[in-house]
């Protein structure tokens, strides 16, 4: 909790329309939830704008970190004080969307459509086939933001730009725009 006060009052500090943290620990380990939600909603409190956390399994060389299921993280994720989450789901068995349909409905959810752990560029038709997909499981309205699993830090800038620019096209073509 000290490290959640000190945290807290940097992001009070912060005037920024969206405040995203990161939870690197929780998807590989939620028996450390019960801890964790009261720390991570004490700095999300602290946030003046909206308050997203993202969640996903790591990435290491195109390596998934940790092992999990979103079903393991549910419970978790509903006593968390955020607006919206952005999680990992490029990446992940699309059965798994359906587990998502029990989220609290307060809570906005971002779905990664974006593989960050291959070199392999997506392209526009299969972005936007995972946008109609989630938007279909999850139900009309509940995906707020569609976005890459992670960031792009182990990619090369020329992968990294047109992975971006597929996220683009994808969403866009889902759109109708």
């Amino acid at each position: 909790m000290a490290v959640a006060d000190v945290l807290a009052v940097q992001v009070a500090e912060i005037d920024a329309q969206v405040v995203q943290i990161d939870e690197a620990n929780i998807p590989g380990h939620p028996e450390d939830a019960d801890w964790a939600i009261p720390a991570i909603n004490r700095v999300l409190d602290a946030i003046h704008g909206q308050k997203a956390v993202h969640l996903c399994f790591g990435n290491y060389g195109g390596q998934v970190i940790q092992q999990g299921t979103w079903q393991r993280l549910i419970d978790f994720m509903n006593h968390l004080h955020a607006d919206h989450l952005v999680l990992e789901m490029a990446r992940r068995d699309p059965t798994e969307l359906n587990l998502l349909r029990e989220l609290d409905p307060r809570i906005g959810i971002g779905v990664g459509v974006i593989d960050i752990k291959t070199t392999v560029v997506e392209t526009r038709d299969e972005v936007a086939r995972r946008v109609e997909h989630a938007e279909r499981t999850l139900g009309e309205g509940r995906v707020h933001y569609v976005h890459p699993d992670c960031g792009f830090w182990m990619l090369k800038r020329s992968v990294a730009d047109r992975k971006m620019q597929a996220l683009v096209q994808g969403r866009n073509k889902y759109l109708g725009l």
